[in-house]
């Protein structure tokens, strides 16, 4: 059954979110500028935070504080999962400190309604200069050396690669694996791509994630990760026992970019899947 996706509208391609996203390098401020959006779909969420993404990621600085533009945006009900969810991952990963801002007569009335009790909100501005000057008075983390405690060793992982040379297949045994930061994710690649290079060939790819998680700061690095790991070391991979908050953030991930995460419930139905990839692709050689 061909695999359909959610529709990502005019203003969530590349050129008009680059203006909605802009990076003040000495103030440390990512600036994101909802004002006027309306997200209609699970895509424009996921298209619009892998753009935030790739934006950070070029800067090769991860850490950030992010001043919001919240005026007058509007959320469907289709985009508010996916708006949440990563919007949670990015503020987990990069954001240093975070402060809103909304123009709107009903958030100045609210903000004047609230201050001074336990619903006020001490990061919610009703000006622009307001929210910077807060945080502008945050620290910041930037200096701070921060040691990732390894949480895995290159023996374990490398006893979970197998190489089925007849079929070309690499079989990845992730089970019970937990990435519980950037530190991990990079062993773990590092360490499976290493052997890849090794046999100096790409291959057709099989995920074993049963009880495997990904844990909130990790999943910014995981994506990068497992991104550029198809694109130097898979002809096309699938997936097999992927928990269901695992699979859920995946499938988020790949609805931006129009591409199938390959997602099954067992290796019988995985290998299936991967026999079906390998006829295609010879098919079309």
């Amino acid at each position: 059954m061909k695999q359909t996706f959610p529709p990502i509208g005019p203003d969530f391609t590349g050129d008009k979110l680059d203006t909605r996203i802009i990076l003040h390098e000495a103030l440390m401020i990512c600036e994101l500028v909802y004002e006027g959006l309306y997200f209609h779909t699970s895509g424009d969420a996921n298209a619009f935070f892998d753009r935030v993404e790739e934006r950070l990621a070029e800067t090769g600085e991860p850490l950030w504080f992010f001043l919001v533009n919240s005026t007058d945006y509007r959320i469907d009900g289709d985009a508010w999962f996916a708006f949440t969810k990563r919007g949670t991952d990015m503020k987990e990963y990069h954001a240093m400190g975070l402060a809103h801002y909304d123009m709107s007569d009903f958030n100045i009335t609210h903000v004047a309604k609230t201050r001074g009790t336990d619903q006020h909100d001490p990061t919610n501005f009703t000006s622009r200069d307001d929210a910077v000057a807060y945080l502008k008075s945050l620290p910041s983390k930037r200096r701070e050396r921060i040691f990732r405690s390894p949480n895995y060793q290159k023996p374990e992982i490398v006893k979970r690669v197998h190489f089925d040379r007849a079929q070309q297949i690499c079989e990845i045994d992730l089970h019970g694996i937990s990435f519980e930061h950037s530190r991990d994710v990079n062993d773990i690649f590092n360490w499976i791509e290493e052997l890849i290079r090794q046999t100096r060939q790409p291959w057709w790819v099989l995920w074993n994630y049963n009880d495997t998680r990904i844990q909130s700061a990790a999943w910014v690095q995981y994506d990068a990760r497992a991104r550029q790991f198809r694109e130097t070391c898979a002809l096309g991979a699938v997936r097999f026992a992927v928990g269901s908050e695992t699979e859920t953030d995946i499938r988020l991930r790949h609805e931006s970019r129009g591409t199938r995460p390959n997602i099954r419930n067992t290796r019988d139905e995985a290998l299936t899947r991967l026999a079906e990839m390998q006829a295609e692709a010879a098919q079309s050689a």
